[in-house]
């Protein structure tokens, strides 16, 4: 017993300590976005890149500053090299020879060396090249900003479709059951047909099982808003904006009527950022026909002994230091060079006519993005007229059937027709949202 009552304890704490792990979000879409532009797993990598970028920019505009090296080496020449000279050196016979062995045992040095760049046409280039690769990797921040911005929008929408559609259908399915048990209570007492009371079944079905297809959407929907804000999608959140309201807002009619300058959007920045890139390309290539200078110094001791002595203060350490210059002078490369440059200014030219090409399509997406968009606010308002229109019609079709004045196929058609509608306009809410948000987005300057 006190076995069991312990396993049930250590059970109840894992699930304590699981639900206490767990973390309660209330977004509306404002928040919502403002979260996730910090916490997306694509900003937080986006942002990584950058400082990346400016290490890189570092390491670039380091190599042209003084580098300084310090080397130790020790050589054991546990069994010397033997040379053969004439014996006659050493007082012997003419025409032998004496085995003599050069060096010592062992060998031990340290050197210091200071090197720094002078002059290197490849060099100056590279440091307009870091700050364009830094510039790259800022506007890509600024693009994924925006993509992710939208990406919330839309996801957002989704689940605010889903849950509204849910409710409509819960609603739509509790009036119809109530219709169908005093409709079956009258076929029961005779005064209508059964065909009736089927018809009605089959549209009670048909919302059932829409009913159960949109609530497992809204819960993959709202699963996807978490991944898509950075959080866990065991947390709990809560939309705290209602879809109508957010639809209202997104009417701007201004927006309708603003000018676009696409150099001024992210896709085109990033485009002349690949120009940039191909300019100073050939300009690297130009530059390796130009002389290199460099300097240096060097400062050693050496040491040497049968004996492994070197750390006794009576060791002899013998100085050396040197200073040089070297100056390197391209002559002549078989016109490797020169072929070298051409590629670079054809892909020069390359990134050009891309850039040209991203500028048309950017004025093209304009005029799509603002057309869509405004279709949808013509279709927005069309839809809500309709959907009036409609529950008026059913409404009145419902009166008829339970006074015996319609029959069960007219009613149902105005059943459906008012579902479509409403359905309809959810639908174009959510479209206006995310049309406006994808004419921003073209339109962010």
């Amino acid at each position: 017993m006190k076995k069991f009552f312990i396993i049930t304890l250590f059970f109840f704490a894992i699930i304590a300590k699981s639900q206490a792990t767990k973390q309660n979000y209330n977004f509306s879409l404002d928040q919502a976005i403002s979260h996730a532009l910090t916490n997306n797993r694509s900003e937080i990598n986006a942002g990584r890149d950058i400082e990346s970028a400016k290490k890189k920019k570092w390491e670039t505009t380091a190599m042209g500053l003084p580098q300084i090296n310090g080397a130790f080496n020790y050589q054991d020449n546990f069994k010397l090299q033997t040379s053969l000279l004439p014996a006659q050196i050493f007082g012997g016979p003419a025409g032998e020879f004496a085995e003599i062995t050069f060096g010592t045992k062992h060998n031990f040095g340290g050197s210091l060396s200071l090197s720094q760049l002078i002059f290197d046409g490849s060099y100056i280039v590279a440091l307009q090249a870091s700050k364009t690769y830094l510039q790259f990797y800022e506007n890509y921040k600024i693009k994924t900003d925006s993509d992710v911005k939208e990406m919330i929008i839309n996801a957002y929408g989704n689940v605010l479709l889903a849950d509204e559609s849910a409710q409509i259908l819960q609603k739509n399915k509790t009036i119809l059951e109530k219709t169908l048990f005093d409709t079956n209570q009258t076929y029961k007492n005779g005064f209508i047909e059964e065909e009736n009371v089927e018809q009605l079944k089959i549209t009670l079905s048909a919302i059932n099982s829409n009913l159960n297809y949109v609530t497992r959407l809204k819960e993959i929907s709202l699963k996807m808003l978490k991944v898509n804000l950075g959080i866990d999608i065991d947390d709990t959140l809560t939309l705290t904006d209602k879809l109508e309201l957010l639809a209202q807002n997104n009417l701007d009619l201004a927006l309708k009527s603003s000018e676009f300058d696409p150099k001024g959007n992210i896709n085109y920045l990033i485009s002349q950022n690949f120009v940039d890139q191909r300019n100073l390309e050939m300009k690297l290539q130009k530059s390796k026909s130009l002389p290199t200078l460099a300097a240096g110094v060097n400062f050693g001791y050496n040491s040497f002994g049968d004996t492994f002595t070197f750390f006794n203060s009576s060791q002899r350490y013998f100085n050396y230091s040197n200073l040089g210059v070297s100056l390197n002078v391209p002559l002549f490369s078989s016109f490797a060079r020169s072929a070298r440059t051409q590629q670079a200014k054809i892909a020069l030219e390359k990134a050009k006519t891309d850039l040209t090409d991203v500028e048309q399509k950017l004025k093209l997406g304009y005029q799509n993005a603002k057309s869509n968009y405004e279709y949808s606010i013509e279709q927005y308002n069309s839809s809500k007229e309709n959907l009036k229109l409609a529950e008026r019609i059913e409404k009145k079709q419902q009166i008829k059937f339970k006074e015996g004045l319609s029959s069960s196929f007219d009613f149902t058609e105005a059943q459906r027709q008012l579902y479509s509608s409403q359905q309809s306009y959810l639908q174009t809410m959510v479209d206006v949202i995310n049309k406006k948000a994808a004419l921003e987005k073209i339109n962010r300057k």
